[in-house]
């Protein structure tokens, strides 16, 4: 495997130490910012990011004000280290464009395993460059260039937002369960009380509404999504 580079921004210095110590030997490389505005200043330099692992609580900058600015030019994806249970932490940092959450204090296997299910679908988008176009009615999606157009209008999205939509469209007129998305997409078995594919649903839907009328994406109810065609 290719090397990745992470930036973990956590003002815990002992938690980096051992974070540095049990992902290096994984083959990864770490960069770390132990306040919120040093963190954002490495995040959005010339430096190339596979992943950020943003803590919320943090000096200087919160973690929610740096992910915030960072979505403003970035679309690195962010990890973000909430609370445990605070439920607020966790929609808030998707709303604002995270990839995904983990709540403190967390097992080390589990971020391990977040991380590896994120940087899969990163490798995934280069080598769905070979997928064709695809349009529908005023929507039109391009996997080589993980691109997004609505009514001609170029919509940005994070790596995340992009997968789910391509799921959900090359599946139109088929329901998608939650079930398919979290483990075709998230890299993981569906978790309950796991509100990430709804907010990342939510993202979609806001972005794409600001461009056109159709109602393109369809809850239903307990049992999935619908991409629906209206021609």
């Amino acid at each position: 495997m290719q090397t990745k580079t992470l930036l973990i921004i956590d003002d815990d210095k002992e938690l980096t130490t051992l974070l540095c110590e049990y992902l290096t030997p994984q083959g990864y490389e770490i960069d770390l910012a132990h306040d919120g505005e040093e963190g954002l200043n490495k995040a959005t330099s010339h430096n190339h990011y596979d992943l950020i692992l943003l803590d919320v609580m943090l000096p200087k900058l919160d973690g929610f004000e740096v992910l915030k600015r960072l979505r403003q030019s970035h679309l690195t994806p962010v990890l973000m280290l909430t609370a445990k249970g605070d439920d607020f932490d966790k929609v808030f940092g998707l709303e604002l464009g995270a990839d995904d959450y983990l709540p403190k204090p967390f097992n080390h296997r589990e971020l391990s395993a977040r991380i590896k299910a994120i940087v899969r679908r990163m490798d995934y988008l280069p080598a769905s460059s070979s997928q064709q176009q695809i349009q529908i009615d005023d929507l039109t999606i391009t996997p080589s260039t993980q691109s997004v157009s609505c009514s001609n209008i170029n919509i940005e999205m994070t790596a995340t937002e992009f997968l789910i939509l391509h799921l959900l469209m090359i599946n139109s007129g088929h329901i998608v369960s939650k079930q398919d998305i979290s483990e075709k997409v998230m890299g993981r078995k569906l978790m309950a009380f796991d509100r990430s594919i709804d907010m990342h649903l939510s993202n979609i839907r806001r972005k794409l509404a600001e461009h056109s009328t159709l109602e393109k994406i369809k809850t239903v109810r307990g049992t999935g999504y619908l991409f629906v065609a209206h021609t």
